[in-house]
């Protein structure tokens, strides 16, 4: 491995990790310095440490990209720090994206760092250099505070793996248990590029070397939190569609109240857009720019978006897009290879037997197309409401989320939240008999299958007409 393939490190960890232990041996490796938590947000380095290399508290909070470029220019060899979840947020993607910075990512068993951090809480003592001076006591286990504490955990480690995926960069992952062990070490050393270890630092002491049990007070209550959690997440319900984009050219605003409707497609959008067309007509074909500009101008505004039951929106999409609409390659691929009977195109089904047939096979295909089983894109007319309320967030989330039965009462009110003085009439809704006439038990398990992240999220109950 080249010598230079490195000019500076960041030691990704958390508090209670063994994050001192290593930098410790990091420093003591040739050539290599780890200035401590020089991003923390109440000192720079070490604790109650208020300087570093010119920089004092008020000048790293105006600029600290500026204090990591002094630090690898005034710090000979290769010169790093340790960086926690709750640091500087803007150091860490410039760092993470930078595949100059060697990134070095240690973690632990989140109870033992937890419990660690509990016990060090009530000792007040951090680090121990000298076993004569320990201080002992028992941790308190608290259920909600540690669960905080793991989700906070897994966020920050999914962001460090997302960003070293799109960026094609590996990190060296050590775990507490390893730190200790020389052979480890140098395998760091080798992947930094500098000199290896003839022996590990001995300078600091580990804390509280009892069975977990024992360090904690309530263990038995710890036993029973953790019995509850879901450790491998076997509830979860998994999500292979892609992300989606804001989609903010589709949203539209009323011209004279600062309503603004986030549309699903779909769903009811000629109703909702004409619901708005009563203050005034309505504008649209925003950018991100100009939709920004209407919200200043705007201050009371309020957005909304409206979702629809899965099955309903499911049959809208099969007959709006597929029967009648212009996806003729997505046709094909329906009947040569999910070998789904379809109409001629811009034609119904004869027969409400054969348009079920087709509405359930169509389900079916959902399914494999939402898991990214099939070689179609998944379309913004069939995606996971939950994936497109997702995507609205990538610019913003509406302020309401009402639902297609309750149409009416959400939107008077929004009108009343306002204080406008009228609330145009909704148009009434035709009912989809085609949808009544196949509807069956079969047909909202295939829904429930294809859609689960909806009917979980948004609670869906069984359709009916």
């Amino acid at each position: 491995m080249p010598k230079d393939r490195f000019d500076s490190f960041v030691m990704f960890a958390e508090m209670r990790t063994g994050s001192n232990f290593l930098e410790a041996n990091l420093n003591a490796m040739p050539g290599v310095t780890c200035h401590g938590e020089v991003f923390n947000p109440y000192f720079i380095g070490q604790k109650d440490k208020t300087e570093f290399l010119g920089f004092s508290l008020v000048d790293r909070e105006a600029d600290p990209l500026a204090l990591v470029r002094v630090m690898r220019q005034m710090t000979d060899g290769l010169s790093g720090f340790r960086y926690f979840h709750d640091h500087d947020p803007r150091v860490f993607e410039p760092v993470l994206e930078d595949p100059h910075c060697a990134k070095i990512i240690l973690t632990r068993n989140p109870v033992e760092s937890y419990v660690s951090w509990k016990i060090a809480q009530e000792t007040g003592q951090w680090k121990l250099t000298n076993a004569k001076n320990l201080k002992t006591a028992q941790a308190r286990f608290d259920a909600a505070e540690f669960e905080a504490h793991l989700a906070a955990l897994q966020d920050f480690q999914i962001r460090l793996m997302h960003g070293l995926q799109v960026t094609g960069q590996t990190a060296f992952y050590i775990d507490y248990e390893d730190i200790n062990d020389l052979d480890v070490l140098n395998g760091l050393a080798q992947f930094l590029g500098v000199k290896g270890l003839e022996s590990l630092d001995g300078s600091l002491k580990k804390q509280n070397p009892e069975e977990i049990s024992q360090k904690v007070a309530n263990s038995a209550d710890m036993e029973r939190a953790l019995a509850r959690m879901d450790r491998f997440n076997l509830s979860r319900t998994p999500n292979f569609e892609p992300r989606r984009a804001p989609m903010v050219p589709s949203f539209v605003a009323a011209a004279r109240a600062p309503l603004l409707y986030m549309p699903i497609k779909s769903g009811p959008e000629d109703l909702v857009k004409a619901w708005l067309g009563g203050f005034g007509g309505v504008e649209g074909d925003f950018s991100q720019k100009t939709l920004r500009q209407w919200k200043r101008a705007r201050p009371l505004h309020r957005s909304f978006t409206v979702v629809r039951h899965p099955v309903a929106r499911a049959h809208r999409c099969f007959v709006d897009q597929i029967l009648h609409g212009n996806l003729r390659e997505i046709r094909a691929q329906l009947e040569k290879v999910s070998k789904i009977s379809l109409p001629p195109l811009g034609e119904d089904y004869k027969d409400i037997a054969a348009h079920r047939e087709g509405f359930h096979g169509f389900l079916k295909w959902l399914k494999l197309n939402l898991s990214g089983q099939t070689g179609v894109r998944v379309d913004a007319h069939w995606a996971s409401q939950a994936a497109v309320l997702q995507g609205f967030g990538q610019f913003q989330t509406p302020d309401l989320v009402l639902r297609e039965e309750r149409l009416a009462e959400g939107l008077a009110f929004l009108v009343l939240e306002l204080g406008l003085a009228t609330c145009p009439e909704l148009p009434v809704l035709e009912a989809d008999e085609t949808l009544a006439a196949v509807y069956d038990d079969e047909i909202e398990t295939a829904a429930r299958d294809a859609y689960q992240r909806d009917y979980i999220n948004f609670g869906f109950r069984d359709w009916h007409a």
